[in-house]
């Protein structure tokens, strides 16, 4: 299992490097990033927008439930569903939302590719296969996350307020006087550098799995699969190891 671990991590540094290659035609590029911008970052805003409303409300409510003492002033209901929302929610939940979103849809269409020999006639043509079809996707998705970080927060931040108007569970002005409270900007730069780092490990393991697929249509599912698996698993690890280096 070690042994198969160590061979699979080696051929990954080895995809990666055919990935980032100079591209051979630089308007081909540019044309390709923005329509994987479109495909991969632009059709997730409506299922981040969504989850985060709801997601900032039940954390209104749970947290006022839990904070019923009256020594406690209500403004720090607002604080501590903005740090929930900057800290964790919006940068590791929502990666691992788009794990399977984003993943899913990375790993069949490449892993399609090659099963039905489309990516063996690039390579005979002298295309740089890897670079061509992955790059865009890669630098798609690690410059423009942080936009979906910075949505899923004020959206968030908004579905909160939605609650708090609409039951009165805190009055409106103590909840948007916690949410301007004790702000530290260091927290919104080290949400979106997690944002970025995952949404690199979803477009690239994504894209190594479905590169590497084998099998016929089985197995373009079970390496969509196994990339989803294996990317949620490593982009909880990364949360520890970065929220250990940069906030202890």
């Amino acid at each position: 299992m070690i042994r198969k671990a160590l061979e699979a991590t080696g051929r990954y540094a080895i995809f990666l490097k055919a990935v980032f290659r100079r591209p051979e035609k630089w308007k081909i590029f540019w044309r390709q990033l923005v329509i994987e911008s479109d495909k991969l970052i632009l059709s997730s805003i409506l299922l981040v927008g969504v989850i985060s409303l709801f997601i900032g409300g039940v954390l209104v409510i749970q947290t006022a439930s839990n904070l019923e003492n009256p020594m406690i002033d209500k403004m720090y209901i607002g604080y501590m569903v903005r740090e929930s929302l900057i800290l964790e929610f919006c940068s590791t939940m929502v990666a691992l939302i788009l794990a399977g979103k984003m993943g899913s849809n990375i790993a069949s269409e490449i892993g399609s590719m090659r099963i039905t020999e489309q990516i063996d006639a690039m390579e005979m043509m002298g295309v740089n296969s890897a670079g061509f079809l992955v790059l865009p996707k890669v630098v798609a998705t690690t410059v423009l996350s942080p936009l979906l970080m910075l949505l899923s927060l004020a959206l968030g931040l908004l579905g909160g307020w939605i609650v708090v108007e609409a039951t009165y569970i805190i009055p409106p002005a103590s909840y948007v006087t916690g949410i301007k409270a004790f702000y530290n900007g260091f927290y919104i730069f080290y949400s979106c550098f997690k944002m970025s780092l995952f949404c690199f490990m979803i477009s690239s393991i994504a894209a190594f799995n479905g590169y590497y697929a084998k099998g016929g249509s089985l197995g373009v599912g079970h390496s969509s699969t196994k990339a989803i698996v294996i990317t949620s698993i490593l982009i909880l690890f990364a949360d520890l190891v970065v929220t250990q280096l940069m906030l202890y």
